[in-house]
């Protein structure tokens, strides 16, 4: 096999320190060369035709004397200079070497790290404790991105988990139901209603926690990215619509409703928009109680537009809002067999995320939640056709 040279990054710097050293070590030997060349002139100020005794009696013109002793010198330094010129050039490089290999010890420990990571290894770090410099800031970089891999690894695993469990409950309840009804000989035509009625409710239930995963996977996969869809569309006339659809359930717990819906224009996808409305007028509702209130609140000052729902309700201590965006977590429980799908928030984070906006949670004194959802308006981001489609996951 013929050996191949790899042009590593130690090997650059090695050679771009000795060409350097070599470098300047040479043109210290020319000016000294010319410099010796230049001072050895002693007979410049003797009489022509001089002569001068050498100690073993010869009689040399001086002129003829100043030639040889200039070109003996010369010679002599540049011998002597590039002898000493090898010398340091080779102690250099090596030094170079050594210490291009040390300073980039932590390039190859980053190599090492990155190739052992895998599900069980994501705890391991880089963990440099050398100089503060730029290879220090790309490992702490490095690690730090490390952390967020495994915290994001780790929600994944419990969205999983989180998501089969709510999917296998409404599952299990349709097949108990069947599988006892059927055993039942003397069921009869109002048992097979009573059945029939609660796996409709159980499957009405899994749809629902389907869509709302559609809706939470579609809004993280435009996070960051172009809108596959967006339209001038106004908050105030999607908060109304969802105030409309709970209208029923405000009136079963005798909600007090209090609404100023100013117009609110803002640039996105209608779809999400709507549903980041109807979630939070939804968990208002769901998590109130009775004669309760709910006040809602839209507007905008040319910059940013903003919705504002606030509910009262249970107490939530302010330090549990942060994991109120968990998926599967209903109002600061989990899985607590609680109605809803407990997504409602996330998606919400999600939308406001794929918008460019925020999302702000405040416990109320007394129970309950104020939630304020701040959106560039619409005369900050015009409207613009996508060429294709939003993309799914």
């Amino acid at each position: 096999m013929r050996l191949r040279l790899r042009p590593t990054l130690r090997l650059r710097l090695t050679l771009l320190n000795g060409v350097l050293l070599v470098g300047a070590g040479a043109i210290l030997v020319l000016l000294a060369w010319l410099l010796v060349r230049d001072a050895l002139r002693p007979t410049d100020e003797l009489l022509p035709g001089t002569t001068v005794v050498l100690a073993d009696g010869r009689s040399l013109d001086a002129a003829q004397w100043q030639r040889q002793l200039v070109d003996a010198a010369s010679t002599e330094l540049l011998v002597k200079g590039l002898v000493a010129l090898l010398a340091i050039s080779v102690v250099g490089v090596a030094g170079a070497y050594a210490v291009a290999g040390r300073a980039l010890r932590p390039l190859h420990q980053v190599t090492a790290t990155a190739r052992r990571l895998g599900e069980t290894t994501l705890d391991q770090r880089i963990g440099y404790s050398g100089a503060d410099d730029e290879v220090a800031e790309l490992a702490k970089t490095f690690d730090a991105m490390l952390d967020r891999i495994a915290a994001a690894f780790e929600a994944q695993k419990r969205f999983v988990a989180n998501a089969s469990h709510e999917l296998r409950t409404p599952l299990a309840v349709m097949r108990t139901e069947i599988d006892v009804t059927l055993s039942d000989d003397e069921a009869d035509a109002a048992e097979y209603r009573r059945m029939a009625t609660v796996v409709r409710d159980a499957s009405e239930r899994a749809n629902g926690l389907v869509d709302a995963l559609l809706v939470l996977a579609r809004s993280e996969a435009q996070a960051g990215r172009r809108l596959g869809r967006r339209a001038e569309c106004d908050l105030a006339a999607g908060t109304a619509n969802a105030l409309s659809a709970v209208r029923r359930e405000v009136e079963r717990i005798k909600l007090r409703v209090q609404t100023s819906l100013a117009p609110a224009p803002v640039v996105g996808d209608p779809g999400l928009l709507d549903r980041l409305a109807g979630n939070l007028i939804e968990n208002a509702v769901r998590y109130n109680h009775l004669h309760g209130r709910l006040w809602v609140r839209t507007g905008s000052d040319g910059c940013r537009s903003w919705l504002v729902v606030g509910n009262t309700g249970f107490e939530v201590d302010q330090a549990d809002v942060p994991g109120l965006f968990e998926p599967f977590r209903r109002g600061g429980r989990e899985r607590t067999g609680a109605r809803g799908s407990g997504l409602g928030l996330s998606i919400v984070r999600a939308v406001c995320d794929a918008h460019g906006g925020t999302v702000k949670v405040v416990a109320q004194p007394g129970g309950g939640l104020e939630v304020t959802v701040t959106l560039p308006a619409a005369e900050a981001a015009p409207a613009v056709t996508a060429d294709r489609p939003a993309a799914g996951r």
